[in-house]
């Protein structure tokens, strides 16, 4: 088609997520397979790859803004522009699991957080007492420095004694079949279980030089 030699894209196409050091398509496709394209970055400057008609241009390209363009008739026409962002991803998973305590008492609020490093990539999934009743308030934050990391945190308001139980994070690789789990164990009772039975009075009175022994009980 003269009058359109670009393939009309969808707005899913022009929006390219690659992992790092990954090739990738950048999908400007045209009507005619003998038509001459050229890719142009966002400072206007050709690039070069390989191209194939009924793909597009294939390499490793940096993150950034890419337009294709080529001639008909001595007309220049421009495809849709197409946004390249580079994901941060390693083919492990570390992940760490932390709770600044794992015994609480009935209307506490309980804190895990589960903390994913060198990632971008990730689904995490909880599994925890109060699941089903979507109890779980879930917060996160992606930290890029110094490091990449993604800190994933869950907070339990008013903890009761059902809530006592395994606390499990599991995250998969977005791309890639790679996943991990951390559990971490947290005990809810439901009041102070600490009791101490002191085993004299509120005053007690000594002699001068006499050695006297205070005994406390502690259960």
């Amino acid at each position: 088609d003269p009058d359109m030699p670009f393939v009309p894209s969808i707005p899913e196409d022009q929006f390219i997520l690659v992992e790092e050091g990954d090739p990738t398509v950048i999908p400007c496709r045209t009507s005619d397979p003998k038509a001459q394209v050229t890719l142009i970055n966002s400072l206007d400057k050709a690039v070069y790859a390989f191209y194939d008609s009924k793909q597009g241009f294939i390499g490793n390209f940096p993150a950034g803004s890419y337009t294709c363009k080529t001639m008909v008739k001595g007309m220049e026409f421009k495809s849709d522009e197409f946004l390249i962002y580079i994901l941060r991803a390693t083919s492990q998973l570390p992940v760490e699991i932390e709770a600044l305590k794992t015994v609480y008492k009935t209307g506490e609020t309980i804190v895990v957080t589960c903390v994913v490093f060198d990632n971008e990539v990730v689904n995490l999934q909880w599994n925890y007492p109060g699941k089903v009743k979507e109890k779980g308030l879930i917060k996160l934050d992606d930290i890029k420095v110094p490091s990449q990391k993604l800190v994933y945190t869950l907070t339990i308001p008013e903890a009761s004694v059902k809530d006592t139980g395994d606390y499990e994070c599991t995250a998969r690789h977005a791309t890639k079949e790679v996943k991990e789990n951390k559990k971490v164990v947290i005990t809810v009772h439901d009041k102070g279980f600490v009791h101490l039975e002191p085993q004299f009075s509120p005053l007690e009175a000594v002699n001068l030089h006499e050695v006297k022994n205070f005994v406390v009980d502690v259960q």
